[in-house]
């Protein structure tokens, strides 16, 4: 039987869903990166209906997100976070027995349902859930962990490619989930009392609603949720074939590729030493403009691509803990799992058009033009954060 949270160490639950989370990103966000054209070399299936897949999982999820949010809010974090892990189990099991597109693609809506379920935004909500106001702190530690997604199981795919093939890399992540990820969520991730469920559920009632100052700030944080969506989905998706663009072999291009998780546990790390000294819309504009300078500095393929992906995943690394620390911030701790579910589905809406849109930017004028139009793209959101800095002073 699971303790109530005062009963069990923050340290002890963060490290639990941040395990989690290492698993979960890595055997849907980023499983493409290693298996999409492995997939395609085996079935024939075209790269732009592998890729766009994800892209039905991602609009699955952002459908989803908003119940998500409620759900938790209404106390059943623990049930959500554990069907997260089970649909994603279930999911990876129908890729790896699909002989056609569409029982691929329906792996992959499967798997949506089992994102919008299992990766941060139910779990910044489970974090808020438990520990109201004060949830920053683990906030920024659970992304430390998560951060390590990419850096995890970009490799392991590899060997797991190697030793077993695609299909059996898919079985080998749904294993894990089955085996790992899901009784970690059941045996460590506390239940709220029924009291606090109670004056939650009185609050997600009756504190929902925002003033004219709270949805002018919504939409402007919504509109960078989307840029950054955008961008980040199809870094996620193609970073291998901008690298190799650049004259790099795969192995090459994937030890690169491998320093985003560094970089984003970098950034953590800095956060986290920063001890909430600053408001966290300082640490989103930092976020915007590293971002925005990596992107640049890949884009003018002066021979930096190691320093460029670095300074990428720093800044998307500060990214991933203001997507769960600023809401918290700007609007009352209480409503907080709704807000953020409610602004995960614009965020998700945007990074399921990001694979297609991006392989067709591609086609279309190659991949260091496209790079060139991606950074200049996410340059407006240093524009858009110093909109939403005069938002923020208004709110408080």
């Amino acid at each position: 039987m699971t303790l109530p949270a005062y009963q069990l160490p923050q340290l002890l639950i963060v490290s639990a869903l941040g395990l989690v989370m290492v698993f979960t990103w890595g055997s849907t966000y980023y499983l493409l990166a290693i298996l999409a054209n492995p997939i395609v070399s085996d079935t024939a299936w075209s790269i732009k209906s592998v890729t766009g897949a994800l892209s039905i999982g991602l609009f699955i999820a952002s459908l989803a997100s908003p119940l998500i949010g409620r759900k938790i809010q209404n106390g059943c974090s623990r049930s959500i976070l554990a069907i997260g892990c089970f649909l994603i189990c279930i999911g990876l099991c129908i890729l790896g027995t699909s002989q056609n597109i569409w029982i691929f693609w329906f792996g992959w809506a499967v798997l949506g349902f089992g994102m919008a379920a299992g990766l941060y935004d139910p779990a910044f909500a489970t974090l808020g859930r438990l520990y109201g106001k004060d949830a920053r702190r683990a906030i920024v530690l659970l992304t430390l962990i998560g951060g390590f997604a990419s850096t995890v199981c970009w490799p392991l795919s590899a060997l797991m490619l190697e030793a077993w093939g695609w299909r059996g890399t898919v079985f080998g992540y749904a294993a894990i989930h089955a085996f790992i990820c899901f009784p970690i969520v059941i045996f460590l991730i506390p239940v709220p009392s029924d009291d606090t469920i109670k004056n939650n559920h009185k609050i997600a009632l009756t504190e929902t609603s925002f003033t004219e100052d709270e949805t002018k700030s919504f939409w402007i944080f919504a509109s960078i949720l989307v840029i950054h969506g955008l961008i980040i989905v199809n870094m996620s998706a193609l970073i291998f074939t901008y690298l190799q663009a650049q004259g790099l072999t795969l192995a090459a291009a994937i030890t690169i590729g491998a320093l985003v998780g560094p970089a984003q546990v970098a950034a953590r790390l800095i956060e986290l030493a920063n001890k909430e000294r600053h408001h966290p819309i300082w640490t989103l504009f930092i976020s915007v403009t590293l971002v925005t300078a990596g992107l640049g500095l890949l884009a003018l393929d002066n021979g930096f691509p190691a320093l460029a992906i670095f300074l990428f995943g720093i800044g998307n690394g500060f990214f991933s803990i203001v997507r769960g620390s600023l809401p918290l911030a700007l609007y009352r701790a209480g409503r907080y799992p709704s807000v953020i579910g409610a602004l995960a589905r614009p965020w998700l809406m945007a990074q399921s058009c990001a694979p297609i849109l991006g392989i067709l930017l591609i086609i279309w004028i190659g991949p260091q033009t496209s790079l060139k139009c991606v950074a200049a793209f996410s340059a407006l959101n240093i524009f858009l954060v110093l909109r939403l800095l005069k938002a923020t002073v208004d709110l408080r």
